[in-house]
């Protein structure tokens, strides 16, 4: 019997069921040890006061967008992890140092340069591309993010 033929005799109940095990265990196994590295990293981050420096030399780079300079950290962890980033964006919410309408202005980079580092090497490895062209499409991810702030800045003055 073929996987599709077994998954039509299943009732709903059964497929849901075998969903939210499946579900269960990415998130368990891959996102929340990435969210809580996270926070563990801003704590980190606070408690030796290089948050602050971060903040302080990103600020002008970052002022392009008008964020903080501690939007960085966020930057710099989207290149690792898009659930790291997210723990990294509710950290710095939850101190304070960002605030809503930051998060907004950096969701679209969080999306389109989440986990860059990691699926460079499975996208750009496994497909055979040329190593000499790898940088030229993190380069692309990197220039697709700061557009997409700029819109979402952009869009953000309209409502």
């Amino acid at each position: 019997m073929s996987a599709a033929a077994a998954t039509a005799t299943k009732n709903p109940i059964d497929l849901f069921v075998q969903g939210a095990r499946q579900g269960w265990s990415i998130v368990t196994g891959n996102m929340l040890p990435n969210i809580i590295m996270a926070f563990v990293i801003i704590r980190i981050l606070q408690l030796t006061k290089l948050l602050d420096l971060i903040g302080a030399v990103a600020s002008p780079v970052m002022a392009l967008w008008g964020l903080p300079g501690a939007a960085l950290v966020v930057l710099c962890a989207a290149l690792l992890s898009r659930g790291g980033s997210v723990g990294v964006a509710a950290g710095l919410v939850g101190s304070g140092q960002l605030s809503g309408a930051d998060i907004s202005v950096l969701a679209p980079a969080m999306m389109l340069m989440g986990a860059l580092v990691q699926q460079t090497g499975r996208c750009l490895g496994s497909s055979d591309c040329n190593r000499r062209y790898w940088g030229w499409h993190i380069l692309i991810c990197i220039i697709n993010a700061m557009l997409g702030m700029w819109m979402m800045r952009l869009f953000m003055l309209f409502i």
